[in-house]
């Protein structure tokens, strides 16, 4: 094929599939988003709790203190 003819080929599928409007079943549609989704609600339920990192919070302290102390000297630009 010639390339005018590949063109013209292409740019009628480009066409017929942007046109393309298959039937929607709405009444489906309905139904899948109004039914309660259990599988959302059972994800966040698994997530693990964070452990409780107060204990360490005493032996840290410090070292955070001394960190707003130090100025950072590093030019930028």
């Amino acid at each position: 094929m010639g390339r005018g003819r590949q063109k013209a080929k292409a740019t009628k599928q480009a066409r017929d599939i942007k046109y393309y409007s298959p039937n929607t079943d709405y009444s489906a549609l309905e139904r899948e988003l109004s039914r309660p989704s259990g599988r959302a609600s059972s994800h966040f339920a698994e997530d693990p709790l964070e452990p409780d990192y107060s204990a360490y919070e005493d032996k840290y302290a410090q070292d955070l203190e001394d960190d707003d102390d130090e100025v950072d000297s590093r030019r930028i630009g």
